[in-house]
């Protein structure tokens, strides 16, 4: 639901995402607020928001390939650490890191059309499937291959971006990289819904027999679909190189594919606000319950880092039953409701 008196003279208007001049107002005050933030905060929140940040790009991924598409995907994390690994080859390489982000995109996205084929054929837990098997396969070829190539068990150390011969590892510095970097993927997210190629996947997602009936290429959209949401899996991974400035296979796991997944489906899984909603509520949970974590680690209560580490999984995995039990639609859908709620009072909704 619209605010009262906004109207629009063109269809171009109508569409644009931030209808009001209010809201223009509020995004411009948090990148500012976010821009500044380097300058009164400290290296741990810094770090804490440039992985949250890598991470957002990662679950946009999802969202074009789940969300818009409905092609199931759970080895999201197996195409982030291609990314990671293609950076970390090129950047070893010499090569700079404004050509490796790119190439990082486009060389994940290229192998994921290799598991998006099947795609064409098959749907639901069959398409899981699939996926599974490449998130499976990521670390058994990294680890068949020579060492010289990708480092094999050991993994390959990343050499920090440079910019004008000024490194960007900082704290500081890759912050604003990261949040660069995210504010684009957020572009590209909210705006690919009211593309033609948003159109043409929503079709698909709705009813492939239909979108085929109407023209559209199902089987190409459906590649394509793998294809967009890898090119964010490529540039989170890059980062994610760069972040961490070593990349193993152990660091791109099946359960961080399911955690991926699991923030798509909290936040809202048809809506571009949706991964950013989800990545703040995990994000914030896991942190506190780390905090929590270590509290009991330095106790005397006598538990186990294993056991420790199990009961704040199992704990952050109730926090997101409970949040699917009371607002199955996500927490944009919870956000819209309550903007259309305030736009309403003091008359009731219904």
């Amino acid at each position: 639901m619209r605010p009262t008196g906004i109207s629009f003279d063109s269809f171009t208007a109508e569409a644009r995402v931030l209808e009001t001049r209010r809201a223009r107002v509020w995004l411009l005050v948090l990148c500012a607020v976010l821009l500044v933030l380097p300058f009164v905060s400290g290296p741990w929140l810094l770090g804490q928001l440039s992985y949250a940040f890598i991470t957002l790009i990662a679950v946009y991924g999802l969202f074009v390939t789940v969300g818009m598409a409905g092609q199931i995907n759970i080895a999201q994390s197996a195409f982030v650490g291609v990314g990671a690994f293609t950076a970390a080859k090129l950047s070893g390489l010499g090569v700079p890191f404004w050509i490796v982000i790119p190439a990082a995109a486009l060389i994940t996205g290229a192998i994921s059309v290799l598991f998006a084929l099947p795609a064409a054929r098959v749907k639901g837990f069959y398409l899981a499937l699939t996926t599974l098997a490449a998130q499976v396969m990521f670390p058994i070829v990294i680890l068949a291959l020579p060492m010289s190539w990708l480092g094999g068990l050991v993994g390959m150390p990343v050499v920090a971006p440079k910019l004008f011969g000024h490194s960007l590892g900082g704290p500081k510095e890759f912050y604003w990289l990261a949040l660069l970097f995210a504010a684009v993927a957020t572009w590209c997210a909210f705006n690919l819904p009211r593309s033609r190629l948003g159109r043409a996947l929503r079709a698909v997602h709705d009813n492939d027999t239909a979108a085929s009936v109407m023209g559209i290429p199902v089987t190409r959209i459906k590649i394509e679909a793998f294809f967009a949401g890898a090119l964010f899996a490529g540039v989170a991974g890059a980062l994610t190189a760069y972040f961490l400035q070593f990349v193993t296979v152990s660091s791109f796991t099946l359960f961080a594919s399911v955690w991926y997944l699991g923030m798509l489906i909290v936040g809202g899984i048809h809506s571009p606000l949706g991964p950013i909603l989800g990545v703040a509520f995990i994000t914030i949970v896991q942190e506190g319950l780390h905090k929590i974590s270590n509290l009991l680690l330095q106790s005397d209560s006598g538990i186990g880092g294993g056991a420790v580490f199990s009961l704040s999984s199992i704990l952050l995995a109730l926090c997101i039953l409970f949040a699917l039990i009371f607002e199955p639609r996500g927490l944009a859908h919870l956000w819209h409701t309550t903007k259309t709620t305030f736009r309403l009072w003091p008359f009731p909704r219904n």
